[in-house]
């Protein structure tokens, strides 16, 4: 049985946008995992998981 996606969740501390990633992205965005998509800034980690009920308030970064 598989829960889904391990996601991270992140707020950006410029611009306030809340987004997150799949953790086995981590390796494709390197030391840019993590980043604000709209500012290119480290994000604030807030919570990591499977997807959680607030999931749609994040954008997902690809």
């Amino acid at each position: 049985m598989t829960w889904g996606p391990q996601m991270m969740y992140y707020h950006c501390p410029e611009c306030g946008l809340k987004f997150e990633y799949a953790a086995d992205l981590m390796t494709e965005f390197g030391p840019e995992f993590g980043f604000c998509p709209k500012c290119k800034v480290m994000g604030v980690f807030e919570k990591d998981g499977p997807r959680m009920v607030d999931d749609a308030d994040y954008l997902e970064v690809e």
